[in-house]
């Protein structure tokens, strides 16, 4: 059997040809569910404490991969569980989201995003699954744990100015938000950690670019980590997709572990 040569022009401009088609293969069908666990230590304490970070589930009906990622989540064994909020896409699909996050094993504080308030959905069952966890649904308010030495203050980012939260001098200030962009109204007052979700960091990142759009309320905390003025933010790009827009590329869907 004779073999054609392939000639150096046919090789290359295969190649152009199939670049985009794997890239299109994998921004669909590879990293929409292909989870990143991230690790961070934040701050020098002798005896950190260890939060996982996840967000934006929207959750529209895949129990097999919202139910992975409770399993990654009790797999990393955390001190306390944090989430800052879009539960899910429609509020149909509340029943099913809170049974599968009832399987978590930590303390989980949570609050709510833009999705939560447009779905229309009640907050009632959503405080009993978190309290029930040992954790709560902090909708602009804040929680004292490990004898005062943590202090989770959650905000519903539905305030127009600045916001004045109760900060405690002993303890870790751990503020969980939705919106990035206001890390920029907490007038000066210092956090040893703040946690972000809603940018989905872009779900398309272009290499050498950034992300091709945003939605609002990010500004420059597309993602990841960012020194502010309050103190260090953390960025998490999210599990879930915004509506239909199921793609990721260069922006794998992540759970963050943070030492603090």
């Amino acid at each position: 059997m004779r073999f054609r040569r392939i000639t150096r022009r046919k090789f290359i401009l295969g190649a152009l040809l199939a670049t985009p088609c794997a890239v299109l293969g994998d921004a669909r069908l590879v990293e929409p569910t292909w989870i990143i666990i991230r690790r961070l230590r934040i701050g020098n304490a002798p005896h950190p404490y260890r939060l996982v970070h996840f967000t934006d589930l929207h959750h529209k009906g895949d129990r097999d991969y919202l139910q992975s990622v409770v399993g990654k989540i009790n797999f990393l064994a955390p001190d306390f569980v944090c989430f800052t909020g879009d539960l899910l896409e429609d509020r149909k699909f509340l029943p099913e989201t809170l049974a599968i996050l009832s399987g978590i094993n930590a303390p989980m504080f949570g609050v709510p995003g833009n999705r939560d308030y447009l779905s229309g959905i009640s907050f009632e069952p959503v405080k009993k699954c978190f309290a029930a966890t040992g954790g709560a649904w902090l909708a602009d308010e804040q929680r004292e744990l490990a004898g005062g030495r943590i202090n989770f203050i959650g905000i519903t980012c539905l305030h127009g100015g600045e916001e004045r939260l109760p900060l405690k001098p002993q303890a870790r200030n751990i503020l969980l938000m939705h919106y990035p962009a206001w890390a920029k109204k907490l007038g000066g007052q210092k956090f040893d950690l703040m946690l972000a979700g809603h940018s989905h960091g872009g779900q398309v990142r272009i290499p050498f670019y950034g992300p091709l759009i945003l939605p609002g309320f990010v500004d420059e905390y597309d993602l990841g980590l960012f020194q502010t003025k309050s103190g260090p933010l953390y960025v998490n790009p999210g599990i879930g997709h915004l509506l239909h827009y199921k793609f990721r590329f260069n922006c794998r869907p992540e759970i963050t572990v943070i030492e603090v």
